[in-house]
């Protein structure tokens, strides 16, 4: 399922354009029939995507690891492609069909090229692994509405332990082509592991976190109290015993495997290094940036950044320097929440009033808002150690799960109040939930593009989403505005990181120590940021070269139309074809900016 996520009203652009003939529209709607047929063919082959889209089918299995599945992804897309080719002529098209088709054959050919590179990929890192990641798809994910939802649930505890046996195997073989994980990964990956385990009905004392979630769902069923006892008792059986064998197995190759790691290195040491990470950074950035290219954006980003937070810092009265200004916004009182369960909740309660303002907003700035419910949760605590500092969760489709900005609360003495305000922007709103969602909402476009998504066009809305909220009425405190700052600053130093690291030979504490010169990130977020990168190649570089894009070409079209210019037009053009390559996104506003004109 991770990697086909990942992988996967007409806006004004298009409505601007020569209306479509009844031969067009027909052609187009037949090719939009076309795609949603092999977007479900291809959802077929994952399970968890399915109940990740609300459906129930496959509900009692989750997915294939293995490189056979890999194999027949791939060869189901080039089918597609043959077919699709064979079947539409492009010059048939309206604009939305040419558009769909050109998307869907850029797709599979990208696919193509980085195929080779399908076992670089590392399955267990700080970035997640199966052992977390199967509970927390359980637990957010699969819902239980009768007692056959429930026997799913179980049947995928079991399940579990065939997943773990999968990625063993495949870290094994990784081992043997010279593809081992860095060295620290392996010590949170156990720790989060760990915390899985503990609780009833592995070790004595409260639930567990998997157990706890079941019988909450259980006990809400309308069932006979023989049906809930036997529905529990499996799950403790599943759990207990193939599950924990699964486990079992994946901590004994953590240990076989962790002597093969010398230390913490980047995808230059990787075999091929150089030419898998560019193909890393053609599919983050949806450009043909080289990685020199990109560490002297990243440079000159931090440069201009630094000035902007200069200016706030001189704003507030601090006499000294920039540096001594981060340590204080580091270590103040001030700046923090009690690191206690209230401490937790009062930045949770702040969060949802920041989402609320947003929402108010809103209506003055886009055209059209996400009709999907949003909601602001904490990581579970048995992930805490390897989840991200925040993070945006889909809803799905048929309303029965919201969309979710999670945020990771692990230690309150590192979370900064000040960049609450950017962060809830960033994941919730306007950000990813007025993106993600909404993509998923549009009416007449493929589901491929419905649910797709290219990293620098995503992030790039969420980190643009940041400096759009300031026009929203948000940061009116200069700290706040700092800490929107400091978030900015932060995607820039993933530009010098990502490629210092993959393409320049940096070391771990090379890299932490930049950022920490230039940011006043948390020294826990900046540990995990940096294991972040380790282990993502490219993706970190996908915020700032989307962001730059978005706010070029709003600069683009604010000059070319001045007065024509309404920003909730511009905000439709962006949002409203779902998610695209920045060269498309550029047409799109390009056509827009045309049909404004005429």
């Amino acid at each position: 399922m991770r990697a086909l996520l990942l992988a996967l009203a007409a806006p004004a652009a298009i409505a601007a354009q020569a209306p479509a003939s009844s031969t067009t529209a027909a052609e187009d709607a037949r090719l939009t029939a076309f795609l949603d047929r092999a977007f479900q063919e291809r959802i077929a082959l994952s399970p968890e995507a399915q109940t990740s889209l609300g459906l129930k089918t496959d509900y009692d299995k989750l997915d294939d690891e293995t490189d056979a599945a890999a194999i027949r992804a791939r060869d189901l897309g080039e089918r597609q492609l043959r077919a699709m080719r064979a079947g539409f002529a492009p010059a048939r098209l309206g604009a939305s069909g040419k558009l769909s088709y050109r998307l869907f054959e850029q797709q599979v050919e990208r696919a193509r090229d980085g195929f080779r590179f399908r076992k670089w990929r590392y399955p267990v890192s700080t970035n997640g692994s199966p052992m977390g990641d199967v509970p927390a798809f359980l637990i957010n994910n699969h819902r239980i509405d009768s007692v056959a939802d429930a026997d799913a649930y179980v049947a995928r505890i079991r399940d579990s332990e065939r997943v773990m046996r999968e990625t063993a195997a495949l870290m094994r073989e990784q081992t043997g082509m010279g593809i081992v994980p860095p060295k620290m990964v392996f010590a949170p990956v156990r720790g989060d592991a760990r915390k899985v385990l503990t609780g009833a009905p592995f070790t004595a004392g409260d639930d567990s976190a998997l157990m706890a979630d079941f019988r909450k769902k259980v006990t809400a069923l309308r069932a006979s109290d023989a049906d809930k006892q036997r529905l529990l008792a499996a799950a403790a059986a599943a759990m207990t015993g193939p599950m924990k064998r699964g486990y079992d197995l994946m901590f004994a190759t953590l240990d076989a495997i962790e002597p093969r790691a010398t230390g913490n290195f980047g995808a230059w040491k990787l075999p091929q290094g150089a030419a898998y990470y560019a193909v890393r950074l053609r599919d983050s950035t949806t450009t043909d940036l080289t990685a020199d290219q990109i560490h002297a954006l990243g440079l000159k980003q931090v440069a201009a950044i630094r000035q902007e937070m200069e200016a706030v810092k001189n704003r507030v009265g601090f006499k000294g320097t920039l540096e001594q200004f981060f340590e204080q916004v580091r270590t103040d009182p001030r700046f923090k929440y009690p690191n206690t369960d209230a401490g937790r909740e009062a930045y949770l309660n702040d969060a949802r009033a920041f989402v609320a303002q947003m929402m108010t907003a809103a209506p003055r700035y886009f055209l059209r808002l996400p009709k999907a419910r949003l909601e602001v949760r904490a990581v579970e605590k048995w992930r805490e150690a390897t989840a991200s500092t925040a993070f945006y969760n889909r809803p799905a489709p048929d309303g029965s799960r919201p969309g979710i900005f999670y945020v990771n609360l692990v230690d309150m003495n590192q979370t900064q109040k000040i960049q609450l305000d950017a962060i809830a922007a960033h994941e919730a709103a306007p950000g990813h939930h007025f993106q993600i969602a909404r993509a998923m909402e549009l009416e007449g476009l493929p589901r491929f593009r419905a649910f797709g998504g290219y990293g620098a066009y995503v992030e790039g809305w969420g980190l643009y989403s940041e400096r759009l909220a300031k026009e929203m009425g948000a940061y009116t405190d200069p700290y706040a505005e700092f800490g929107m700052l400091s978030n900015q600053v932060w995607r820039a130093i993933r530009l010098v990181l990502d490629t210092g690291i993959h393409a320049k030979k940096w070391t771990r504490e090379q890299a932490v120590a930049y950022f920490r010169a230039n940011s006043s990130v948390s020294d826990t977020d900046i540990a995990r940021e940096v294991d972040r990168y380790f282990n993502w190649p490219g993706q970190a570089t996908s915020y700032m070269v989307g962001q730059l894009k978005i706010a070029e070409l709003r600069t683009k079209a604010e000059r070319a139309l001045g007065p024509k210019f309404d920003l909730r037009d511009f905000h439709e053009v962006v949002l409203g074809q779902g998610a695209l390559p920045l060269d498309v996104l550029e047409e799109q506003v390009d056509a827009y900016i045309a049909a404004k004109r005429a």
